[in-house]
């Protein structure tokens, strides 16, 4: 290990271990796919970068040699598809280890990589490409997304050309009645594995260029081109509650930034497997899959499935000796709805989790079965980790932990005033001086962004509450509060106290429009097996709040579903129950306190 991360970081500790103080530096030219992956696989190039696997069967361990050589093909293959410094190219790969060498790629030309997820349908697409004036689509032929980009390319002139890779089942092969993979494009199962596998299989659609040929053919001579750290880097799209999503641009102090989220919340080792499940169309990836895990010189799992089974994943926990997990609370429930205690678990030494508040019951499952504390974090596709219980500190079970020592951070009221100690507030991090790793802009949005960065903090749109010992503890987007007869409520501690009830599994808290009270709160709810929705249980439920937090919080409307709306790694889309509801928050202002 060369302990790279030590050159961009000054950092002291408690006596008991705990993080103090914590700052970033890099130099003007720093580049990621240079200055660490090219560095490490030069300096240490058997080190392992990445384990991927597929439930096809396909596995793959890259070294940092492996992802340096595959880069500068990658690199030199867009180059000669006309991708240069500066053009925004669109990424849409799921969990194919393609993403990879194209991020890395893409930061050697000094292009900017803009992650999509697959689920895009025309009209999110044409708005995507159009929006950021996208030069290049690289895009997976797995699922239907192709052929959406088709349907759209006649009405976004700055795409200049389409790149498909041919994602090789990527989860989604079906099988036969005996168990046995059905071939899809003439490959099935492990056909694709092995030292020669790697981007072995070629596609042919009309309008595309062929990604896995065309890198196989390219040159693995990259040399070392003039890039700015202050350049753009990555875009995501952010999307609220409401409008087109926000095009959120991030430098490679991002990167850098990322050390936090790694080595003091993930707490990733050199010598280990970290394991975060996330689709790199979501900005979770490159928390938990790439920068702060390669700062690290840390090895990374990745598997590509297509949709999300808590038998496989707690299997390749096992298989592949992962000593650290992140993932989303809801992940963790349904893995909690496993035979749990059948499953060897023994390899894994840390857990963390972020994108939605922990509930206690799950917080303390996880203790009682494996041992472990789950870790919670904080941050937004505009920041890296932010808030959180670092290593060596000790959580409260259901807060989201301290400000971490890169960034102040600050309750406030509307009128830019402190909160005090129990009131709830707007989450704000100081901007003068500027912090490394917060965004620089919403692209082409100076309005948005002039509403999120003003008189020197930004404003998160989250809301929270201090206690008297720092603690922070989450209540929920501005959006997702409740307010009913004056009252501010927020969607997860009603969850919270919903999912101590035996015959709730799964729930979600939103606000439903009412004449008296502007909104009035309604819990849509998956039962436990063995339970049947009913007037009764629905009364019973009630109660249940009612005895075991305010009153006024308790749900005047239940609501029973199969499911609950979630996104592809798994956090509760609670914007399309408002949706479905014709909620859209926008309560009349009531007298205080009136019920």
């Amino acid at each position: 290990m060369r302990n790279i991360n030590l050159r961009y970081v000054d950092e002291t500790y408690a006596p008991d271990g705990q993080l103090e103080t914590f700052s970033v530096h890099y130099p003007d030219n720093f580049n990621f796919g240079y200055d660490v992956v090219d560095d490490i696989a030069v300096n240490d190039p058997d080190r392992r970068a990445m384990i991927w696997c597929n439930p096809e069967g396909e596995e793959h361990i890259f070294t940092f040699a492996d992802m340096k050589r595959w880069s500068d093909k990658t690199a030199n293959f867009l180059v000669d598809q006309g991708i240069k410094r500066g053009d925004y190219v669109l990424v849409v790969l799921r969990r194919h280890y393609q993403f990879w060498f194209v991020a890395t790629a893409l930061a050697k030309i000094g292009a900017v990589m803009v992650p999509a997820t697959f689920m895009l349908k025309e009209h999110d697409l044409e708005y995507r490409l159009n929006g950021a004036s996208i030069s290049s689509i690289i895009c997976t032929s797995v699922g239907e997304i192709s052929q959406i980009a088709d349907n759209v390319i006649d009405e976004c002139p700055t795409v200049t050309s389409r790149i498909l890779v041919n994602g090789a089942g990527g989860g989604t092969t079906k099988c036969d009645d005996e168990g046995n993979l059905i071939a899809v494009a003439g490959t099935v199962g492990a056909a694709l594995s092995g030292e020669e596998g790697i981007c072995a299989a070629s596609i042919e659609r009309e309008g595309w260029v062929d990604f896995n040929s065309g890198v196989r053919a390219a040159s693995d001579v990259f040399e070392r081109r003039d890039t700015v750290a202050a350049e753009p880097m990555l875009m995501y799209f952010s999307s609220g509650t409401s409008g087109n999503p926000k095009m959120v641009l991030h430098n490679s102090g991002y990167a850098v930034a990322h050390l936090i989220t790694a080595k003091h919340w993930h707490n990733v080792q050199p010598d280990g497997v970290h394991f975060t499940i996330a689709d790199t169309g979501w900005g979770k990836a490159v928390w938990g899959k790439y920068y702060g895990q390669w700062l690290m010189e840390a090895c990374v799992l990745t598997y590509d499935f297509d949709r999300f089974n808590a038998g496989e994943i707690l299997s390749l926990i096992s298989k592949y000796q992962v000593t650290t997990l992140c993932c989303p609370p809801t992940m963790y429930r349904l893995m909690m709805s496993e035979n749990f205690d059948a499953y060897d678990l023994s390899s894994l030494q840390y857990s963390t989790t972020a994108g939605e508040a922990l509930n206690p019951d799950l917080f303390n499952f996880w203790k009682e079965h494996t041992g472990l504390t789950i870790f919670e974090g904080f941050g937004q596709t505009e920041t890296p980790l932010t808030i959180a219980n670092l290593k060596h500190s000790t959580p409260r079970s259901g807060s989201m932990g301290k400000p971490v020592p890169l960034y102040n951070v600050e309750i406030q009221r509307d009128d830019g005033s402190r909160c005090n100690t129990g009131e709830t507030g707007e989450i704000c991090i100081r901007m003068e001086p500027r912090p490394a790793g917060i965004m620089m802009e919403y692209y082409r949005d100076p309005e948005k962004t002039a509403n999120a960065i003003y008189d020197g903090w930004y404003h998160t749109g989250d809301t929270a509450w201090v206690d008297e010992d720092g603690y922070f503890w989450y209540v929920g987007r501005n959006d997702d509060v409740i307010k009913s007869s004056g009252y501010r409520i927020g969607p997860f501690e009603i969850e919270s106290e919903l999912l101590e009830h035996e015959a709730v599994r799964e729930c979600a808290v939103t606000g439903v429009p009412d004449p008296v009270r502007g909104f009035a709160v309604k819990a849509t709810v998956v039962l436990a097996d063995g339970f049947k929705g009913s007037d009764e249980l629905t009364r019973e439920l009630q109660a249940w709040v009612k005895h075991r937090t305010a009153p006024y919080k308790y749900p005047r409307i239940v609501e029973y579903v199969d499911a609950l709306p979630k996104t592809v790694n798994g956090k509760i889309r609670r914007v399309a129950i408002r949706q479905k509801d014709g909620a859209d928050l926008k309560s009349p202002k009531l007298p205080e306190g009136l019920i």
